[in-house]
Parts: structure tokens; sequence; C-alpha cells
């Protein structure tokens, strides 16, 4: 069974950057590179949105609008880790960021179902943006 840990939030000035991890620390009978993974992100008082996701094996990504151009999803197999780079940040990207996994093609559901097909969230990492 996949477990997995959110880690690399922290407190940064607008116009920051970066880098989250979602690492697998389970011995599970499929490695993350199987599973679409996905990042979210929930604001005190908001529903949980989607920022990025990956296919199985890199067979695709998503990105939020909010995020495109900012934000970089992307796979260490050996690592079984997959992270986020997220650049020039503003305080609209403020908030607690989970990774969880979903079917080998789920990340195509993100655009229009969010969180929904996602399951084994991680305890997440907040990130905080301010000056």
């Amino acid at each position: 069974q996949v477990q997995l840990v959110e880690s690399g939030g922290g407190l940064v000035q607008p116009g920051g950057s970066l880098k989250l991890s979602c690492v697998n620390s389970a011995q599970s009978f499929h490695a993350l590179d199987y599973y679409s993974v996905g990042w979210f992100r929930q604001a005190p008082g908001k529903e949980r949105e989607a920022v990025a996701g990956v296919g199985h094996s890199d067979s695709g990504t998503y990105y939020a609008d909010s995020v495109k151009g900012r934000c970089t999803i992307s796979r260490d197999g050996t690592k079984d880790t997959v992270t986020l780079q997220m650049d020039n940040l503003n305080v609209e990207d403020a908030g607690t960021y989970f990774c969880a996994i979903a079917g080998p093609s789920a990340y195509l559901t993100m655009a229009r179902q969010g969180p929904a097909a996602f399951h084994s969230w991680g305890q997440g990492t907040q990130v905080i943006v301010s000056s």
C-alpha cells in the first residue's frame, strides 16, 4: 500500500521559489510510476483544488491555469518521488499542499473533477507566501 509523505514547504517571499517533494515511504506493490500523481492545495476556508498532475510513466501532465508557466511537476523513479517546482510564487499560492495517487490516466480528470479520483493522501506540507 502506498504511503505518501510531502515535504519542502515553508515561508517564502512573493516572487520566490519552492520545491515540494512527494515520496512513497512504503514498500508497495506498485511504484509511484504506475499511478497518476497529483498535487493539490487547500487554503483556510476553501476547498481543496488541483494544482498539477502527472500520468503514469510520464504519459502526460496537467497544470491548473493559475500555475501554468510557473510550476513544473516531475518524477524521480529511482527515488519513487514526484516533485513540484514552484517559481514566482504569489500570495494566492499559499496553503497546505497535498499529494495523492489515482489510476494511471486519472490525471486527465483533474481539470473537471479536481481531487475526486485521488486517494492515499499524504499529511500535507504548508506553503506561506509573505513579505
